[in-house]
């Protein structure tokens, strides 16, 4: 017997149900409420706020903040849906600077737990409460003792709702995820002193933070010592954006992409475009899978960035995603490549030649007791190779500019900054001191370095050369893949592609780079128009090429047990000074150390 399905009539939901399924988008975890609260009291101009939670925040969250209060006509009708002071009409969206406007944030909350505000505004006599259990009925606010701002207190989060209770994590997690959140909201505002307890126990307690050293010290309680040791220091502006903030050295990386703070307008986001960027600019220094560790601020023209694209604000839309792509790249690559040489000389001459912003760790003498060496900027002279050259000389070690070494040693300065060598340890290592005490250097992972960089160098000069290929290749594609090879015929002949279209979704490849004759063309091309839809723009065809570069290179450094002349192992430091990124091999290694002269006093226990 077949049953007739009957379409139900539309009727509109009750308010409490509406909330509550407004709290699905709004409050997936303790994290949410954590997240909401925290950014209303910032919005409000607190210069205090501590957070508390018990059971990693399902039992109880109380955010506390000495912000401006809120009336006490306004405190029931902040637990209504779509009640904000944040924006009056839709132009004031496109110019958003707080960090939240949603106006069922409270309400949703409120809807599934029990919910407590207390707020002094100023000029009152005095504070007032308001309460809501889970229901529609909100009580009348009551006069109460409280400073100047506001509490808020969330227990009993999902009371009412034990299906979606059941879907929490264990209090472990929970309050992890809410320690994250914390940690990347109190890098967004230096200005405002953050606590965050869990069961009673403090867990972090963080001043205000207004000088430069206060400003590190924070950075180090959140993301270690290790890090601000090499952390260098960023501040660039162009073109109406400003970048500021630190980024980690190569040789410093993660497994897991879990230190990474990058802000916008002071809102911490995620975002493809701006993790495409950096990830290309550290490409050349970084282990296959290691990931860089950063702490970046972006400032734009808000009329220039959407925030609201995604309910939690985790997400932007730049207006012209590509310029910000480009400026972010250019700024981290070159603070990379520049890095490469021991700062601190005594020769003011020398660094006044070659000067740019200090590491990090040069203003951190206040927290640490031993400042780690920060790095300098110096000006590349050598003249590459060709390519073709560097392939005959694959056995032999090339010595560049064994008669310009004197830019380094006559410019006044005395000592260069990586020293003059000493000794060779086992053919592996070259010994040299310089004026902080002893430098060892891996020559196979530095020669590796700068054979790599002459060879880009020279292959950049030189353009790219083609080859046709005997047999064309054909690959099937999408019609929106076609027209897009088509409208970007010129990128691709300047890559030293020749593709064509045949039909409406497939294009045949009949000419490619000649370095690249033996790769997998076939899904290289695929990439490069992944590349070209999503970010405008492509640096697949360089990066294979770098590739096969980086191969060449290692192969071509000197190898272990190979035994160097002094004068030899001289111009290998020299050409370090003057090779971009010489402080990291291909793969990420260190191409050197320095050990200070405290350090080797320890070592023997002077002074002690």
């Amino acid at each position: 017997m077949s049953q007739t399905l009957i379409q139900a009539r539309i009727k509109v939901l009750s308010s409490h149900v509406a909330n509550q399924i407004a709290a699905g988008e709004v409050v997936e975890r303790p994290l949410s409420v954590v997240k909401e609260l925290i950014e209303n009291s910032l919005d409000a101009g607190a210069t205090e706020i501590d957070v508390e939670v018990e059971q990693g925040g399902i039992r109880l969250i109380r955010v506390k903040d000495n912000g401006s209060g809120i009336h006490k006509d306004d405190l029931a009708l902040s637990l209504k849906r779509h009640a904000t002071s944040k924006i009056s009409s839709s132009e004031d969206l496109h110019k958003l600077m707080s960090l939240g406007f949603r106006g069922e944030a409270l309400p949703s909350i409120a809807s599934i737990s029990r919910i407590e505000i207390r707020s002094a505004n100023n000029g009152d006599e005095h504070a007032w409460l308001v309460r809501c259990d889970g229901k529609d009925h909100i009580e009348e606010p009551e006069p109460v003792g409280h400073p100047l701002g506001t509490s808020v207190e969330v227990r009993d989060l999902f009371f009412n709702t034990p299906g979606r209770r059941k879907f929490l994590k264990a209090e472990k997690t929970e309050f992890s995820h809410i320690e994250t959140l914390f940690k990347r909201i109190a890098l967004s505002r230096f200005d405002v002193a953050f606590s965050l307890s869990h069961n009673q126990r403090v867990i972090h307690k963080l001043p205000v933070a207004n000088s430069d050293e206060q400003k590190l010290k924070r950075v180090s309680l959140i993301c270690g010592k290790g890090f601000v040791d090499c952390a260098l220091q960023i501040d660039f502006s162009a073109g109406g954006l400003r970048l500021a903030g630190w980024i980690a050295q190569p040789t410093f990386s993660r497994s897991q992409p879990d230190m990474q703070y990058f802000y916008v307008n002071g809102r911490n986001i995620k975002d493809k475009v701006v993790t495409h960027a950096i990830r290309q600019a550290y490409q050349d220094v970084l282990f296959h899978g290691r990931h860089p560790v950063y702490v970046l601020y972006l400032e734009i023209d808000p009329m220039l960035v959407d925030v609201n694209v995604h309910p939690t604000k985790h997400e932007v839309r730049f207006r012209d995603s590509r310029s910000i792509h480009d400026f972010i790249y250019r700024v981290l690559r070159d603070t990379i490549a520049r890095k490469i040489a021991v700062s601190g000389s005594d020769s003011a001459e020398y660094q006044g030649q070659h000067s740019e912003p200090q590491s990090a760790g040069s203003y951190y003498s206040s927290i640490s007791a031993e400042q780690k060496p920060g790095f300098q900027n110096f000006s590349q002279h050598s003249i590459p190779l060709k390519v073709q050259e560097q392939i005959r000389n694959y056995s032999n070690l090339y010595i560049a500019g064994s008669d310009s070494d004197s830019s380094a040693e006559d410019s006044g300065s005395g000592m260069p900054p990586l020293g003059y060598a000493l000794a060779q340890i086992q053919g592996v290592y070259i010994l040299a001191e310089n004026l902080h005490g002893l430098i060892i250097v891996d020559m196979h992972a530095a020669h590796e370095r700068i054979t790599y960089e002459r060879l880009k160098k020279a292959f950049t000069e030189d353009t790219i050369r083609s080859q046709p290929l005997l047999v064309p290749i054909t690959i099937n594609v999408s019609e929106a893949e076609v027209k897009l090879a088509e409208k970007q015929q010129q990128l691709f002949e300047s890559l030293g592609f020749n593709v064509e279209p045949m039909g409406k979704e497939s294009l045949v490849i009949r000419q490619v780079p000649s370095i690249l004759r033996e790769s997998d063309v076939e899904q290289l091309l695929r990439d490069v128009l992944s590349d070209i839809s999503m970010h405008g723009e492509t640096k697949r065809v360089l990066e294979e090429i770098n590739s096969i570069f980086s191969t060449m290179a290692c192969h071509g450094s000197i190898r272990a047990n190979r035994k160097l002349t002094v004068p030899e192992m001289n111009a290998l430091l020299r050409d370090m000074e003057r090779t971009e990124r010489s402080g990291q091999c291909n793969h990420g290694r260190p191409t050197w150390v320095q050990m200070s002269m405290s350090q080797l006093d320890k070592l023997f226990l002077r002074g002690q």
